[in-house]
Protein backbone atom coordinates (compact mmCIF):
# COMPACT_ATOMS: atom_id res chain seq x y z
CA UNK A 1 0.00 0.00 0.00
CA UNK A 2 1.07 3.58 -0.96
CA UNK A 3 0.39 6.36 0.41
CA UNK A 4 -1.86 8.15 -2.20
CA UNK A 5 -4.82 6.04 -3.75
CA UNK A 6 -3.93 4.90 -7.35
CA UNK A 7 -6.55 7.49 -8.57
CA UNK A 8 -4.36 10.79 -7.56
CA UNK A 9 -1.70 9.98 -10.03
CA UNK A 10 -4.93 9.93 -12.70
CA UNK A 11 -5.67 13.84 -12.36
CA UNK A 12 -3.29 16.48 -14.26
CA UNK A 13 -2.61 20.28 -13.41
CA UNK A 14 -3.07 23.80 -14.90
CA UNK A 15 0.33 24.75 -16.48
CA UNK A 16 -0.42 28.82 -16.20
CA UNK A 17 0.38 28.15 -12.40
CA UNK A 18 3.17 25.47 -12.81
CA UNK A 19 5.47 27.98 -14.46
CA UNK A 20 5.34 30.32 -11.22
CA UNK A 21 7.65 28.78 -9.50
CA UNK A 22 10.07 29.34 -12.51
CA UNK A 23 8.91 32.76 -13.03
CA UNK A 24 10.02 33.49 -9.13
CA UNK A 25 13.45 31.76 -9.34
CA UNK A 26 14.21 34.04 -12.12
CA UNK A 27 12.61 37.24 -10.61
CA UNK A 28 14.93 36.27 -7.51
CA UNK A 29 17.91 36.12 -9.47
CA UNK A 30 16.78 39.70 -10.79
CA UNK A 31 15.55 39.70 -14.15
CA UNK A 32 12.40 41.38 -15.35
CA UNK A 33 9.66 38.55 -16.36
CA UNK A 34 6.77 39.88 -18.70
CA UNK A 35 4.38 37.72 -17.48
CA UNK A 36 2.35 36.31 -20.54
CA UNK A 37 1.15 33.35 -19.01
CA UNK A 38 -1.92 33.46 -17.26
CA UNK A 39 -5.34 34.19 -18.12
CA UNK A 40 -6.13 37.17 -15.79
CA UNK A 41 -6.67 40.67 -16.83
CA UNK A 42 -4.54 43.38 -15.94
CA UNK A 43 -7.51 46.14 -14.77
CA UNK A 44 -8.36 46.49 -11.46
CA UNK A 45 -11.77 45.36 -10.12
CA UNK A 46 -14.07 47.99 -10.64
CA UNK A 47 -14.52 50.56 -7.87
CA UNK A 48 -18.36 50.52 -7.68
CA UNK A 49 -17.63 46.24 -7.17
CA UNK A 50 -15.11 46.76 -4.71
CA UNK A 51 -16.97 49.44 -2.83
CA UNK A 52 -20.10 47.22 -2.18
CA UNK A 53 -17.68 43.93 -1.55
CA UNK A 54 -16.27 46.73 1.66
CA UNK A 55 -19.88 47.88 1.95
CA UNK A 56 -21.18 44.09 2.93
CA UNK A 57 -18.10 43.17 4.85
CA UNK A 58 -19.15 46.25 7.36
CA UNK A 59 -22.59 44.80 7.53
CA UNK A 60 -20.98 41.81 9.06
CA UNK A 61 -21.95 39.56 5.84
CA UNK A 62 -19.49 37.22 6.64
CA UNK A 63 -21.32 34.24 8.20
CA UNK A 64 -22.46 30.73 6.64
CA UNK A 65 -25.23 31.44 3.80
CA UNK A 66 -26.94 29.05 1.42
CA UNK A 67 -24.45 26.41 -0.22
CA UNK A 68 -26.54 26.89 -3.16
CA UNK A 69 -25.38 30.50 -3.94
CA UNK A 70 -27.13 33.49 -1.71
CA UNK A 71 -30.75 33.78 -3.74
CA UNK A 72 -30.16 37.94 -4.79
CA UNK A 73 -26.85 36.53 -6.98
CA UNK A 74 -28.97 33.50 -8.14
CA UNK A 75 -32.10 35.67 -9.09
CA UNK A 76 -29.47 38.64 -10.75
CA UNK A 77 -27.92 35.31 -12.69
CA UNK A 78 -31.09 33.86 -14.19
CA UNK A 79 -32.32 37.54 -14.75
CA UNK A 80 -29.37 38.32 -16.94
CA UNK A 81 -28.58 35.13 -18.82
CA UNK A 82 -31.74 34.41 -19.68
CA UNK A 83 -33.03 37.09 -21.99
CA UNK A 84 -29.47 37.38 -23.55
CA UNK A 85 -29.99 33.22 -24.39
CA UNK A 86 -33.80 33.66 -25.58
CA UNK A 87 -34.63 31.57 -22.51
CA UNK A 88 -36.57 31.19 -19.12
CA UNK A 89 -34.19 30.51 -16.37
CA UNK A 90 -35.08 30.14 -12.22
CA UNK A 91 -33.62 31.08 -9.91
CA UNK A 92 -33.38 27.62 -8.29
CA UNK A 93 -31.68 26.00 -11.39
CA UNK A 94 -28.32 28.31 -10.66
CA UNK A 95 -25.92 27.44 -8.07
CA UNK A 96 -22.74 29.67 -7.00
CA UNK A 97 -19.63 27.81 -6.99
CA UNK A 98 -15.79 29.49 -6.04
CA UNK A 99 -15.15 30.36 -9.52
CA UNK A 100 -15.93 28.90 -12.40
CA UNK A 101 -13.97 26.17 -12.37
CA UNK A 102 -15.41 23.63 -9.89
CA UNK A 103 -17.95 22.88 -12.12
CA UNK A 104 -16.00 20.86 -14.77
CA UNK A 105 -14.51 18.30 -12.47
CA UNK A 106 -18.15 18.14 -10.18
CA UNK A 107 -19.99 17.78 -13.47
CA UNK A 108 -17.72 15.13 -14.82
CA UNK A 109 -17.84 13.27 -11.22
CA UNK A 110 -21.60 13.49 -10.76
CA UNK A 111 -22.82 12.91 -14.80
CA UNK A 112 -20.40 9.79 -15.57
CA UNK A 113 -19.30 6.36 -14.52
CA UNK A 114 -16.36 4.75 -15.14
CA UNK A 115 -16.30 3.41 -18.83
CA UNK A 116 -18.52 6.96 -20.04
CA UNK A 117 -17.28 9.53 -22.89
CA UNK A 118 -16.54 12.92 -22.31
CA UNK A 119 -15.89 14.71 -25.71
CA UNK A 120 -13.62 18.09 -24.89
CA UNK A 121 -12.15 20.40 -27.28
CA UNK A 122 -8.48 20.47 -27.97
CA UNK A 123 -6.68 22.53 -27.77
CA UNK A 124 -8.81 23.86 -24.87
CA UNK A 125 -9.21 24.74 -21.20
CA UNK A 126 -6.34 22.00 -19.79
CA UNK A 127 -9.28 21.06 -16.41
CA UNK A 128 -11.23 19.47 -19.46
CA UNK A 129 -8.76 16.94 -20.10
CA UNK A 130 -7.41 16.49 -16.27
CA UNK A 131 -10.35 15.24 -14.94
CA UNK A 132 -11.70 12.35 -16.91
CA UNK A 133 -9.36 9.68 -16.17
CA UNK A 134 -9.33 10.91 -12.58
CA UNK A 135 -13.42 9.57 -12.51
CA UNK A 136 -12.96 6.78 -14.49
CA UNK A 137 -14.11 8.20 -17.81
CA UNK A 138 -13.20 7.67 -21.33
CA UNK A 139 -11.70 10.94 -23.17
CA UNK A 140 -12.27 11.64 -26.75
CA UNK A 141 -10.63 14.98 -27.91
CA UNK A 142 -12.07 16.79 -30.38
CA UNK A 143 -9.26 18.21 -32.12
CA UNK A 144 -9.37 22.18 -33.51
CA UNK A 145 -7.78 23.25 -36.87
CA UNK A 146 -6.39 26.32 -37.41
CA UNK A 147 -7.40 26.57 -40.81
CA UNK A 148 -10.46 26.64 -39.79
CA UNK A 149 -10.22 29.63 -36.89
CA UNK A 150 -9.96 26.70 -34.39
CA UNK A 151 -14.37 26.24 -34.03
CA UNK A 152 -15.74 23.30 -35.84
CA UNK A 153 -19.26 22.22 -36.51
CA UNK A 154 -21.49 19.37 -36.16
CA UNK A 155 -19.99 16.90 -38.69
CA UNK A 156 -16.79 17.43 -36.97
CA UNK A 157 -18.61 16.35 -33.85
CA UNK A 158 -21.13 13.26 -35.18
CA UNK A 159 -18.09 11.18 -35.65
CA UNK A 160 -16.89 11.58 -31.95
CA UNK A 161 -20.36 10.68 -30.27
CA UNK A 162 -21.50 7.01 -29.15
CA UNK A 163 -23.92 5.56 -26.87
CA UNK A 164 -21.54 5.74 -24.25
CA UNK A 165 -20.93 9.80 -24.75
CA UNK A 166 -22.60 11.58 -21.39
CA UNK A 167 -20.40 15.05 -21.76
CA UNK A 168 -19.81 17.24 -24.28
CA UNK A 169 -17.49 20.69 -23.18
CA UNK A 170 -17.86 23.34 -25.53
CA UNK A 171 -15.90 26.53 -24.98
CA UNK A 172 -16.65 29.79 -26.97
CA UNK A 173 -15.00 32.44 -26.90
CA UNK A 174 -12.19 29.56 -26.49
CA UNK A 175 -9.35 29.36 -23.98
CA UNK A 176 -6.52 29.65 -25.70
CA UNK A 177 -7.32 29.89 -29.33
CA UNK A 178 -9.73 32.91 -29.20
CA UNK A 179 -12.47 30.74 -31.42
CA UNK A 180 -15.72 31.75 -31.26
CA UNK A 181 -18.30 29.91 -32.97
CA UNK A 182 -20.97 31.34 -35.56
CA UNK A 183 -24.72 30.71 -35.41
CA UNK A 184 -24.32 28.21 -38.18
CA UNK A 185 -21.66 26.40 -36.64
CA UNK A 186 -23.25 26.39 -33.11
CA UNK A 187 -27.11 25.51 -34.61
CA UNK A 188 -24.77 22.37 -36.72
CA UNK A 189 -23.47 21.04 -33.35
CA UNK A 190 -27.06 21.44 -31.37
CA UNK A 191 -28.53 19.39 -34.18
CA UNK A 192 -26.19 16.57 -33.91
CA UNK A 193 -26.56 16.57 -30.37
CA UNK A 194 -30.29 16.09 -30.60
CA UNK A 195 -30.40 13.55 -33.24
CA UNK A 196 -27.16 11.59 -32.13
CA UNK A 197 -26.52 11.88 -28.56
CA UNK A 198 -27.86 9.58 -25.84
CA UNK A 199 -30.82 11.45 -24.04
CA UNK A 200 -29.04 11.52 -20.87
CA UNK A 201 -25.47 13.38 -22.64
CA UNK A 202 -25.11 17.01 -20.87
CA UNK A 203 -23.51 19.54 -22.51
CA UNK A 204 -21.32 21.82 -20.77
CA UNK A 205 -21.24 25.24 -22.28
CA UNK A 206 -17.99 27.37 -20.74
CA UNK A 207 -19.16 30.81 -21.47
CA UNK A 208 -16.92 32.77 -18.93
CA UNK A 209 -15.50 34.67 -22.16
CA UNK A 210 -18.80 35.63 -23.33
CA UNK A 211 -17.98 39.61 -22.60
CA UNK A 212 -15.18 39.35 -24.29
CA UNK A 213 -15.75 39.89 -27.78
CA UNK A 214 -13.91 41.55 -30.63
CA UNK A 215 -14.75 42.85 -34.18
CA UNK A 216 -18.46 43.09 -33.30
CA UNK A 217 -18.60 39.20 -33.19
CA UNK A 218 -21.87 37.65 -31.01
CA UNK A 219 -21.79 35.01 -27.97
CA UNK A 220 -24.31 32.71 -29.04
CA UNK A 221 -24.92 29.98 -26.31
CA UNK A 222 -25.63 26.48 -27.48
CA UNK A 223 -28.22 26.19 -25.26
CA UNK A 224 -30.14 28.99 -27.26
CA UNK A 225 -31.50 26.62 -30.20
CA UNK A 226 -34.22 24.57 -29.81
CA UNK A 227 -34.09 21.36 -27.69
CA UNK A 228 -30.72 22.46 -25.82
CA UNK A 229 -31.66 24.49 -23.04
CA UNK A 230 -33.16 20.87 -21.55
CA UNK A 231 -29.83 19.66 -22.02
CA UNK A 232 -26.90 22.15 -21.53
CA UNK A 233 -24.67 23.54 -17.89
CA UNK A 234 -24.17 27.08 -19.01
CA UNK A 235 -21.22 27.94 -16.96
CA UNK A 236 -19.85 31.92 -16.79
CA UNK A 237 -18.57 33.92 -13.79
CA UNK A 238 -16.88 37.25 -12.37
CA UNK A 239 -13.41 36.46 -13.32
CA UNK A 240 -12.86 37.62 -16.74
CA UNK A 241 -15.57 39.99 -17.14
CA UNK A 242 -14.89 42.09 -14.19
CA UNK A 243 -11.36 41.53 -13.70
CA UNK A 244 -11.85 39.80 -10.27
CA UNK A 245 -9.92 36.72 -11.23
CA UNK A 246 -9.45 36.52 -6.92
CA UNK A 247 -13.04 36.76 -5.99
CA UNK A 248 -13.74 33.29 -7.15
CA UNK A 249 -17.43 33.71 -7.61
CA UNK A 250 -18.64 31.42 -11.07
CA UNK A 251 -22.47 30.08 -11.56
CA UNK A 252 -24.12 27.56 -13.45
CA UNK A 253 -27.46 27.13 -14.87
CA UNK A 254 -28.44 23.63 -14.34
CA UNK A 255 -31.41 22.02 -16.92
CA UNK A 256 -33.17 21.15 -13.86
CA UNK A 257 -33.88 22.20 -10.67
CA UNK A 258 -33.53 18.43 -9.00
CA UNK A 259 -29.46 18.75 -10.98
CA UNK A 260 -28.83 22.03 -8.90
CA UNK A 261 -29.70 20.02 -5.69
CA UNK A 262 -27.26 17.56 -6.26
CA UNK A 263 -24.71 20.18 -6.91
CA UNK A 264 -26.11 22.03 -4.01
CA UNK A 265 -25.36 19.37 -1.99
CA UNK A 266 -21.94 18.81 -3.28
CA UNK A 267 -20.69 22.71 -2.65
CA UNK A 268 -21.71 21.58 1.28
CA UNK A 269 -19.28 18.60 1.14
CA UNK A 270 -16.30 20.46 -0.57
CA UNK A 271 -16.84 24.05 0.28
CA UNK A 272 -19.86 25.10 2.49
CA UNK A 273 -21.01 28.22 0.71
CA UNK A 274 -19.04 30.99 -1.23
CA UNK A 275 -18.54 34.25 0.95
CA UNK A 276 -21.56 36.33 0.87
CA UNK A 277 -19.89 39.59 0.74
CA UNK A 278 -18.48 38.22 -2.80
CA UNK A 279 -22.00 37.50 -3.52
CA UNK A 280 -23.21 40.53 -3.53
CA UNK A 281 -20.24 42.19 -5.45
CA UNK A 282 -20.97 39.75 -8.24
CA UNK A 283 -24.79 40.92 -7.83
CA UNK A 284 -24.41 44.41 -8.06
CA UNK A 285 -21.49 43.81 -11.04
CA UNK A 286 -24.15 42.14 -12.90
CA UNK A 287 -27.01 44.99 -12.34
CA UNK A 288 -24.82 48.33 -12.24
CA UNK A 289 -25.48 49.93 -15.12
CA UNK A 290 -22.04 51.24 -14.77
CA UNK A 291 -20.51 47.75 -15.90
CA UNK A 292 -21.22 47.89 -19.26
CA UNK A 293 -18.52 50.71 -19.93
CA UNK A 294 -16.23 49.14 -17.96
CA UNK A 295 -16.27 45.87 -19.89
CA UNK A 296 -16.23 48.02 -22.89
CA UNK A 297 -13.31 50.07 -21.89
CA UNK A 298 -11.60 46.48 -21.08
CA UNK A 299 -12.24 44.69 -24.24
CA UNK A 300 -10.87 48.22 -26.31
CA UNK A 301 -7.73 47.74 -24.99
CA UNK A 302 -7.91 44.07 -25.54
CA UNK A 303 -8.69 44.39 -29.17
CA UNK A 304 -6.05 47.58 -29.84
CA UNK A 305 -3.41 44.80 -28.16
CA UNK A 306 -4.30 41.72 -30.11
CA UNK A 307 -3.64 43.83 -33.30
CA UNK A 308 -0.70 45.25 -32.26
CA UNK A 309 0.76 41.46 -30.90
CA UNK A 310 -0.84 39.39 -34.00
CA UNK A 311 0.62 42.13 -36.71
CA UNK A 312 3.88 41.64 -34.24
CA UNK A 313 4.07 37.84 -34.63
CA UNK A 314 3.11 37.70 -38.11
CA UNK A 315 6.06 39.99 -38.73
CA UNK A 316 8.80 36.92 -37.35
CA UNK A 317 9.81 34.27 -40.01
CA UNK A 318 8.71 31.17 -38.68
CA UNK A 319 5.84 32.08 -36.69
CA UNK A 320 2.11 32.69 -37.87
CA UNK A 321 -0.47 33.96 -35.78
CA UNK A 322 -4.29 33.78 -36.85
CA UNK A 323 -6.82 37.10 -35.05
CA UNK A 324 -9.14 35.65 -32.38
CA UNK A 325 -12.13 37.59 -31.99
CA UNK A 326 -12.57 36.93 -28.40
CA UNK A 327 -10.88 35.70 -24.98
CA UNK A 328 -7.47 37.71 -24.72
CA UNK A 329 -4.77 35.27 -25.73
CA UNK A 330 -3.14 34.94 -28.67
CA UNK A 331 -2.37 31.26 -30.58
CA UNK A 332 0.67 31.71 -33.25
CA UNK A 333 2.06 28.91 -34.69
CA UNK A 334 5.46 28.59 -33.65
CA UNK A 335 6.42 24.86 -36.14
CA UNK A 336 8.68 26.52 -38.98
CA UNK A 337 10.78 28.35 -35.90
CA UNK A 338 10.45 25.37 -34.08
CA UNK A 339 12.16 23.80 -36.79
CA UNK A 340 15.11 26.14 -37.72
CA UNK A 341 16.10 26.27 -34.19
CA UNK A 342 16.47 22.76 -34.26
CA UNK A 343 13.72 22.12 -31.66
CA UNK A 344 12.15 19.40 -33.41
CA UNK A 345 15.63 17.66 -33.72
CA UNK A 346 16.59 17.60 -30.40
CA UNK A 347 12.85 16.90 -29.22
CA UNK A 348 13.58 13.71 -30.98
CA UNK A 349 16.84 12.75 -29.62
CA UNK A 350 15.77 13.00 -26.30
CA UNK A 351 14.78 9.99 -24.06
CA UNK A 352 11.60 8.18 -24.45
CA UNK A 353 10.80 9.32 -20.36
CA UNK A 354 11.62 13.14 -21.36
CA UNK A 355 9.75 13.14 -24.26
CA UNK A 356 6.83 11.87 -22.37
CA UNK A 357 6.54 15.41 -21.13
CA UNK A 358 7.71 17.51 -23.44
CA UNK A 359 7.40 18.74 -26.55
CA UNK A 360 9.53 20.92 -29.82
CA UNK A 361 7.03 24.03 -28.49
CA UNK A 362 7.56 23.19 -24.69
CA UNK A 363 11.56 23.37 -25.28
CA UNK A 364 10.82 26.73 -27.14
CA UNK A 365 8.58 28.15 -24.14
CA UNK A 366 11.39 26.76 -21.66
CA UNK A 367 13.85 28.60 -23.97
CA UNK A 368 11.62 31.84 -24.32
CA UNK A 369 11.20 32.03 -20.26
CA UNK A 370 14.62 31.41 -19.68
CA UNK A 371 16.84 33.18 -21.70
CA UNK A 372 14.44 35.89 -23.13
CA UNK A 373 12.56 36.45 -19.85
CA UNK A 374 9.00 36.02 -21.55
CA UNK A 375 6.58 33.55 -19.92
CA UNK A 376 4.01 31.50 -22.30
CA UNK A 377 2.37 28.28 -22.36
CA UNK A 378 2.95 25.53 -24.84
CA UNK A 379 0.15 23.60 -26.98
CA UNK A 380 0.20 20.75 -24.53
CA UNK A 381 -0.45 23.03 -21.50
CA UNK A 382 -3.96 22.80 -23.30
CA UNK A 383 -4.67 19.11 -24.34
CA UNK A 384 -2.07 16.13 -24.58
CA UNK A 385 -3.70 13.36 -26.26
CA UNK A 386 -3.26 13.60 -29.78
CA UNK A 387 -0.83 16.81 -29.62
CA UNK A 388 1.96 15.74 -30.55
CA UNK A 389 3.57 17.19 -34.05
CA UNK A 390 1.08 20.56 -33.42
CA UNK A 391 3.88 23.45 -32.43
CA UNK A 392 2.07 26.27 -30.73
CA UNK A 393 2.07 28.70 -27.91
CA UNK A 394 -0.81 30.54 -25.99
CA UNK A 395 0.28 34.17 -25.17
CA UNK A 396 -2.00 36.32 -22.77
CA UNK A 397 -2.50 39.99 -23.82
CA UNK A 398 -4.01 40.43 -20.56
CA UNK A 399 -0.68 42.45 -19.60
CA UNK A 400 0.05 46.12 -20.51
CA UNK A 401 0.67 46.99 -24.35
CA UNK A 402 4.71 48.27 -23.88
CA UNK A 403 5.58 44.90 -22.02
CA UNK A 404 3.47 43.17 -24.91
CA UNK A 405 5.49 45.39 -27.51
CA UNK A 406 8.46 43.59 -26.12
CA UNK A 407 7.49 40.49 -25.90
CA UNK A 408 7.21 40.25 -29.38
CA UNK A 409 10.52 41.85 -29.91
CA UNK A 410 12.13 39.29 -27.45
CA UNK A 411 10.10 36.32 -29.34
CA UNK A 412 11.50 37.64 -32.73
CA UNK A 413 15.14 37.74 -31.25
CA UNK A 414 14.61 33.85 -29.67
CA UNK A 415 13.34 32.47 -33.04
CA UNK A 416 16.71 33.41 -34.72
CA UNK A 417 19.09 32.29 -31.86
CA UNK A 418 20.29 28.99 -33.05
CA UNK A 419 23.51 29.07 -31.10
CA UNK A 420 21.62 30.32 -28.11
CA UNK A 421 19.06 27.52 -28.25
CA UNK A 422 21.61 24.83 -28.23
CA UNK A 423 23.31 25.84 -25.28
CA UNK A 424 20.11 26.44 -23.38
CA UNK A 425 19.42 22.26 -23.98
CA UNK A 426 22.49 21.85 -22.18
CA UNK A 427 22.30 24.14 -19.47
CA UNK A 428 20.31 21.90 -17.11
CA UNK A 429 17.91 24.31 -16.92
CA UNK A 430 13.87 22.72 -17.04
CA UNK A 431 12.55 21.23 -20.67
CA UNK A 432 9.27 20.92 -19.82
Amino acid sequence: MGLFSDRTALIDTENAFKVGPYIARLEGAGHRIIKANLGEPDFRLPEHIADEVKRQIDNDLTHYVDPQGIFPLREAVAASMGPRRGLEIEADRVVVFPGAKPPIGLCQQTYCNPGDEVIYPSPGFPIYESFIGYVGAKPVPLHLEEERGFAFSGEDLASLITDRTKLVFLCFPSNPTGGVASREEMESIAAVIREQAPPDCRVYSDEVYENILFDDADHVSIASFTGMAERTVIVSGASKSYSWTGGRIGWAVFPTAEEAQVFKNLNINYFSCVPAYNQMGAKLAIESPVSPSGIGRMVSAFQERRDVVVAGLNGIDGVTCQIPRGAFYVFPNIGEACEALGAVEAFEGLPAEVRSQTSPSTLFQMFLLFRYHVATLDRRSFGKLGAGGKHFLRISIATGMDDLREAVERLGRACEDVEGFAAYLESGNPLY
